[in-house]
């Protein structure tokens, strides 16, 4: 009788008996998917939802479900999103923040409370009625943009216990030690508040089993995140420490209304130098909201929206962005050269970018400069921070699986197969690319780099070497002019 095992179960170095043997290969591939980047972080207020806990969000319609419609504040998500939507990015993890003072809406139903089931101002507009069926009552739950959700029951108990088990339920059912018969009504929640604006310390948030605010982000795959509208100077080392530490490029904000010779001392003063973190300068923007009119913004959600909807090894520089309609140094009118070279120099200098018009390429609202807070010239860029953690990522998600197996020969192969292979198809899609016809990248994993010595002990090492495409930012056209120039051209003379 024939046997079959799963391929490593069978010592086939031990086999006594006379027998067929089938041993089951799991398909082996040797391919590494790449993380993804274009997620983006948000952590805000808003007027409705779960606090401090993190929600993937693939639009606007997406986020008004969950935390309701968008609020003139400095700090509301929504306008986060909405402006990093107008940027192109599309996928989000939204974190609401409140400061502990926020209230949820409550009615009551003939002795029967009638509670959100998150604070908030949102919670106002819900609409809670009863009515007569054949065989109970209906209980139906309506809001303008949270949706509604109807039970049945035929008694309040039912009713209760049918909310209850609604998981996206918009509210609960409190049932009086004597419950009362049930009756047709209605009710319209009310009493339902924001509470004040959140701390720093509160959108930090709390780093441990419960995690909150900007922590709650962690785990998330984020790329990109920010802390929307705080301008907080002693926030930019935590950001930074946790961008480092998760691979993700935070985008950290200065006052509004700021000066330049205010926003480097700040700067110098905080400690911030990290490539993990862009800081803005604080030229807020005016936006024209289709719902609260021209408001003023951070330029937070511009800088990170554009980021997350372009590839890694891509830089915000130059790149224009859509909605703005002015800024506090220019005005409402746009009006161009609002910065000087000088400002600009000390600005990129200080590691200090801002967004401004014009740009490089034309009358248009851009990312001036595209580089992060770093004092080093070789990872200031966007694109250093962004690819270094899109590559970071990739590996540790999908190189672990080579963790328990037996060092040999074959196992290096396999390593250095998964590693070209996934370096390569980065240079197919233009991630990467060749300068001077060599290749931009080399993998070591062999007993050059892993000695008998060290696997003994369980290691196995794998060098990695990646050379970034570098982005044009000084642009140099020499121009020689005048009746006295020699042209020589390769394609001869016009006939």
């Amino acid at each position: 009788m024939s046997l079959v095992y799963q391929a490593g179960t069978l010592n086939t170095t031990a086999l006594t008996v006379p027998n067929l043997y089938v041993q089951i290969a799991q398909p082996q591939t040797l391919a590494l998917a790449g993380a993804s980047s274009s997620v983006l972080g948000i952590v805000g207020t808003a007027g409705w939802g779960p606090v401090g806990m993190p929600l993937p969000i693939g639009g606007m319609s997406d986020y008004v479900a969950a935390f309701g419609a968008k609020q003139n504040k400095t700090t509301d998500a929504g306008l986060a999103v909405n402006i990093a939507v107008m940027q192109g990015a599309s996928t989000f993890v939204v974190v609401r923040v409140t400061d502990g003072t926020d209230v949820a809406a409550s009615g009551a139903l003939d002795g029967v409370t009638v509670q959100a089931v998150c604070t908030g101002s949102a919670g106002n507009g819900i609409v809670a009625a009863v009515t007569a069926t054949g065989s109970g009552y209906a209980f139906a739950v309506i809001h303008a943009e949270l949706g509604s959700r109807t039970y049945a029951g035929a008694d309040w108990s039912g009713i209760a216990a049918a909310v209850a088990q609604d998981l996206s339920a918009l509210v609960k059912v409190v049932l009086p030690d004597t419950v009362p018969a049930v009756a047709a009504a209605s009710v319209t929640l009310s009493g339902g508040t924001d509470g004040g604006v959140p701390t720093t310390a509160q959108f930090l948030g709390q780093d441990s089993t419960v995690r909150t605010g900007m922590y709650a982000l962690r785990g998330q795959e984020c790329a990109v995140g920010l802390l929307h509208g705080v301008s907080d100077s002693t926030s930019y080392t935590a950001q930074a420490a946790f961008g480092t530490s998760e691979g993700v490029y935070m985008i950290a904000v200065g006052p509004a209304a700021d000066t330049v010779t205010n926003a480097i001392a700040v700067k110098a003063s905080s400690g911030l130098d990290a490539a993990s973190v862009k800081l803005m300068f604080g030229d807020w923007l005016w936006w024209n909201d289709d719902s609260n009119g021209v408001i003023l913004v951070s330029p937070q959600a511009f800088a990170g929206g554009r980021l997350a909807a372009l590839s890694p090894e891509q830089s915000s520089l130059n790149k224009a962005l859509s909605g703005v309609v002015g800024s506090q140094k220019a005005g409402l009118t746009g009006s161009s050269a609002t910065y000087s070279m000088a400002e600009l120099s000390v600005l990129f200098t200080a590691g200090i970018d801002v967004i401004c018009n014009p740009a490089p390429g034309g009358s248009y609202w851009a990312v001036r400069c595209g580089h992060n807070s770093s004092s080093k010239s070789t990872m200031n860029g966007d694109n250093y921070t962004r690819l270094t953690n899109y590559i970071a990522s990739s590996l540790a998600g999908g190189m672990g699986g080579y963790v328990g197996e037996v060092i040999n020969d074959t196992l290096f192969s396999d390593i250095r197969s998964t590693l070209l292979g996934f370096l390569s198809s980065l240079l197919s899609q233009g991630i990467l690319g060749v300068q001077n016809g060599e290749l931009p990248y080399s993998v070591v994993c062999d007993s050059s780099n892993n000695p008998q010595s060290r696997t003994a002990l369980g290691y196995v090492q794998a060098d990695v070497a990646v050379r970034y495409q570098g982005i044009n930012e000084k642009f140099i056209v020499n121009l020689q002019g005048g009746a006295s120039v020699t042209v020589s051209s390769a394609s001869g003379s016009v006939g």
